[in-house]
C-alpha cells in the first residue's frame, strides 16, 4: 500500500484541524454532476427521437435509423462499469476531489461536443458524424460512470455525525432538477421554433447549453477540500494500490447486495420516464395501443409528476435518519411491488388515473432514490468505497436500467397494448430488491468516517 499525506492534513496529535467543506459548497459540488447527468440522459433521449435518425442515420430506412440511434444510446450503458473501475480506482488512490474534476470534464465536454458534430449529410461527413457521435456517448458513460459515486461521498463523507442520509440527498436532487431543465428546454424550443428550425439547428441548444452547468461545477469542485474520510485513509497508509481488485475480494457480498439493492429504484425509473413516455404518447390506433396524447401535453404531466420526485428525495433523508435506510427501504421497495399491480387499474382512469401513476411513482421513487447516496457508499469501508460503491450502482443500471425500457416495450406488445405484464415486471424487481433488503445489515450506525479499511 501506498500513500501520500493530504495537504492540512490532522494526522499529528496538537496539529491544526483540517478545514471543511461548507454545507452550501457540498451541495453545489455534489448536485451539479447529477444534475448534467440526467440533463444529458433527457437530452440525448428526446433528440434520439426526434432528430437523430435524420441528422445521423438519413441514408438508412426510418425504422433502422431509430434503432442505430437507439443503439448509440445505449453505447453509454456499456461505458459505464468502465468508468466506475477508472474513476473508482483514482477516486480510492489520489482523492475525491480531483476524480470528480475529472469525470464532470470528460462528461461535460461529451456532451457540448455532440451540439457542434456537423450532419452526416454534409460533405466528408458520413461515416466521420456518426463516429464522432458513438465516441462522444461513449465518453459521457465513462465520465457518468464514476460521477455518482463521487458525488456522493462528497455529500456524505463531509456530513455532520447523524446527518449522512439528509446530505446524502443533495446529489439525488440532481434526477429531477436534470429532468425538469431537459424538458423545459425541449418544450420551449417547441413552442418556439419550426420543425425546420428545430431540425436544422435548435436540437443542438440543449447540449450547448450544458457547457454552463459544466463550468459552474468545475468552479465549485475545484475550491472543494478532500473529505475527512480519504485523509484518515491517507493518514493510516491505508491507499490500496488496485481498488477494484481489493473490493472484489474483500467486499464481493457487499457489491452484490448494492447491486441488488438499487434494482428496484432502476426499473421503477425508467418505467416512470421512458416507458410513460412512450406509452402515453403513442395513439391509441397503433399496435400497441397507446394513451394518445400529444408529447409536450405529456411532457408537462410528466414535470408535474417529478415535482413530487424532487419534494420527496428531500423527505426520504430524515425518515431514513429517523427509522433506519433499511426499515425506510423495505416500507418503500413493498409500496413500489403494490404499486406495480395498480398499472392496469390506474392506466385506464383517463388523465386522472395517468397523473394518479406519475404522482404516486415518483413519489416512491423520491423514497427510494434518496437515501441510496447513504445506503451503498455505507457498506464499503473508506478505502474502496469509490470503486464499491460505483461498481454496484452501475452494474444494477444494466440489470435496471439498460434493459428496463426494452423489455417493458416487448411486455407490453405482448400483453396486446395492455401495461398489466409491465406491472408485475416492476413488482418482481421489487421482490428481488425486498430479499437483497432483508439479506442485509443495517448502515445507519457504521463508523463511516473511521472505518477505513486495511
Amino acid at each position: 500500500m501506498t500513500t501520500t499525506a493530504a495537504p492540512g492534513a490532522s494526522g499529528a496529535p496538537g496539529a491544526t484541524p483540517s478545514p471543511a467543506n461548507s454545507r452550501g459548497r457540498v451541495v453545489v459540488a455534489s448536485l451539479i454532476g447529477t444534475s448534467i447527468e440526467f440533463y444529458d440522459f433527457y437530452a440525448y433521449a428526446t433528440a434520439a427521437v426526434l432528430v437523430f435518425p435524420t441528422v445521423f442515420f438519413a441514408a438508412q430506412s426510418h425504422a433502422t435509423a431509430l434503432l442505430a440511434s437507439f443503439a448509440v444510446f445505449g453505447v453509454a450503458f456499456v461505458a459505464r462499469p468502465l468508468g466506475s473501475v477508472l474513476f473508482g480506482h483514482f477516486g480510492d488512490r489520489v482523492g475525491r476531489k480531483a476524480t470528480l474534476v475529472a469525470s464532470l470534464l470528460v462528461m461535460g465536454v461529451a456532451t457540448f461536443v455532440i451540439g457542434l458534430i456537423p450532419p452526416a449529410s454534409t460533405p466528408g461527413w458520413a461515416v466521420a458524424a456518426p463516429a464522432i457521435l458513438v465516441l462522444c456517448r461513449f465518453c459521457q458513460g465513462l465520465g457518468l460512470g464514476g460521477e455518482w459515486s463521487g458525488a456522493a461521498l462528497l455529500a456524505t463523507e463531509n456530513a455532520p455525525e447523524g446527518r449522512r442520509a439528509i446530505w446524502g440527498t443533495f446529489p439525488q436532487l440532481g434526477a429531477p432538477i436534470g429532468f425538469i431543465l431537459a424538458n423545459t428546454v425541449f418544450i420551449g424550443l417547441a413552442n418556439g421554433l419550426s420543425d425546420e428550425q428545430f431540425q436544422a439547428w435548435g436540437w443542438r441548444v440543449p447540449f450547448l447549453a450544458s457547457a454552463v452547468l459544466v463550468v459552474v461545477g468545475l468552479w465549485v469542485r475545484l475550491k472543494l477540500i478532500e473529505t475527512p474520510a480519504f485523509q484518515k485513509v491517507q493518514e493510516a497508509n491505508a491507499v490500496v494500490n488496485v481498488p477494484v481488485a481489493r473490493a472484489f475480494r474483500v467486499s464481493w457480498r457487499q457489491i452484490v447486495a448494492g447491486t441488488f439493492i438499487m434494482l428496484a429504484t432502476y426499473v421503477l425509473f425508467y418505467l416512470m420516464t421512458t416507458f410513460t413516455l412512450t406509452y402515453g404518447t403513442t395513439p391509441a390506433t397503433e399496435t400497441p395501443a397507446g394513451l394518445g396524447y400529444e408529447r409536450t401535453d405529456f411532457l408537462w404531466m410528466l414535470i408535474f409528476g417529478v415535482v413530487f420526485f424532487g419534494v420527496f428525495t428531500l423527505v426520504s433523508g430524515p425518515l431514513a435518519e429517523r427509522f433506519g435506510r433499511r426499515k425506510h427501504l423495505l416500507a418503500v421497495t413493498a409500496g413500489i411491488a403494490v404499486f406495480g399491480l395498480l398499472f392496469v387499474p390506474l392506466f385506464s382512469g383517463g388523465t386522472v388515473g395517468v397523473l394518479g401513476v406519475l404522482v404516486i411513482g415518483f413519489t416512491l421513487m423520491g423514497l427510494t432514490f434518496g437515501p441510496m447516496a447513504a445506503v451503498l457508499p455505507e457498506l464499503f469501508p473508506a478505502n474502496v468505497r469509490y470503486t464499491g460503491s460505483a461498481v454496484a450502482y452501475n452494474l444494477s443500471s444494466i440489470l435496471g436500467a439498460a434493459v428496463a425500457p426494452f423489455i417493458a416495450v416487448w411486455l407490453w406488445t405482448l400483453a396486446g397494448g395492455s401495461t398489466v405484464l409491465v406491472g408485475v415486471y416492476l413488482s418482481a424487481a421489487a421482490l428481488v430488491t425486498l430479499v437483497a433488503l432483508l439479506l442485509t445489515r443495517e448502515t445507519k450506525d457504521v463508523a463511516y468516517t473511521d472505518d477505513i479499511g486495511s
